[in-house]
């Protein structure tokens, strides 16, 4: 028998059967580094919003949603970092917190080549990569919800309400 948690009679985490591996959860370090990480990307977003131009709230200019994300973001990433010595819930990063990090540099991709070849080859190949690589799913269903979705999506945006995204067909 283990030796039961400060605080728990039964030795077990909530929601783990006994006997299981006992995940330690991620320290203040961690908790200040994702808060600062988050308040830097809420400052480089309102720094690029401005650039854009807000205008006014009778007549807001592209950057005018951009400023309120960012801003949203960086107050958060400030209470984050408030927060930091005083949390405890959050995962530690492990081998496959890489996932995120290949699925934002797959997504960086995605941007960098999506006004040359269009929207259709670079979405299929996306969600192919996302859905087989990074989510393990099989052949049929990769091959299947990455097709259907690009058509739902070029059917929607570009059919439907005419947006003015780069596309082949």
């Amino acid at each position: 028998m283990s030796t039961p948690e400060p605080g728990r009679e039964d030795g077990d985490r909530a929601g783990q059967p006994s006997g299981a591996a006992v995940e330690v959860p991620a320290g203040p370090l961690t908790h200040l580094a994702v808060g600062l990480a988050v308040t830097a990307l809420g400052l480089a977003t309102l720094v690029g919003a401005l650039d854009l131009g807000v205008g006014s709230a009778a007549r807001p200019g592209s950057g005018m949603w951009p400023l309120l994300i960012g801003l949203a973001l960086a107050l958060l990433g400030v209470a984050l970092s408030i927060r930091a010595a005083i949390t405890d819930d959050a995962e530690r990063f492990t081998r496959t917190s890489a996932l995120v990090v290949a699925g934002l540099a797959t997504m960086l991709g995605f941007v960098a080549v999506i006004g040359t070849v269009g929207f259709e080859l670079p979405s299929l190949a996306l969600m192919a990569l996302w859905l087989r690589g990074l989510g393990g799913e099989t052949w049929r269903s990769t091959a299947l919800i990455s097709v259907v979705t690009v058509v739902v999506l070029y059917a929607l945006f570009v059919g439907a309400l005419a947006v003015p995204i780069p596309h082949l067909f």
